[in-house]
């Protein structure tokens, strides 16, 4: 399994963005935009924290176990495993819904802010890239939580598939 790259991230931001800026400028010339909704940054922000309560449950009780504590509850590789590409797919999808809600963001910013529904609108989009950064921030914790320790004694290629 691949490890999330924060370029990768920028890239998909950076396009969505661009598309929605240009979306939304072909949309407003027909007065048509639409509009941000309310629930957006809520949704991101409840699997953000969903994400970093998952890694932290995980991260405790891998340190359970590699502590051998007795009773300490262990963890099934392919449950880490799942929760990891929980946390990339989350990425990816928060990466696109921050850049397409950061172009319309922009957009608005650039256009002007008469009414006080642009301004809302405005604010909900700034809190929607806001809580899709949050989201990425979880999944690279969750990444670095159940990453596998390396094994020293081994060397550059020794042992490891290819």
């Amino acid at each position: 399994m691949k490890q999330l790259r924060i370029g990768m991230l920028l890239g998909l931001f950076a396009a969505a963005g661009v598309l929605s800026w240009a979306g939304a400028r072909l949309w407003d010339a027909f007065d048509t935009l639409p509009s941000v909704p309310v629930a957006a940054p809520i949704v991101l922000a409840v699997i953000a924290v969903v994400l970093f309560s998952t890694a932290l449950s995980l991260r405790g009780r891998l340190r359970a176990q590699r502590e051998r504590r007795p009773g300490a509850k262990g963890v099934d590789p392919l449950l880490a495993a799942r929760a990891v590409v929980f946390g990339q797919a989350s990425a990816l999808v928060a990466a696109l819904v921050s850049g397409a809600y950061g172009g319309v963001g922009v957009f608005l910013l650039l256009d002007g802010m008469e009414t006080d529904a642009r301004r809302e609108q405005t604010i909900y989009a700034g809190a929607s890239v806001l809580a899709g950064a949050c989201v990425v921030a979880a999944a690279f914790f969750m990444e670095r939580v159940c990453k596998l320790p390396e094994d020293d004694d081994e060397g550059p290629g020794e042992g490891k598939p290819a």
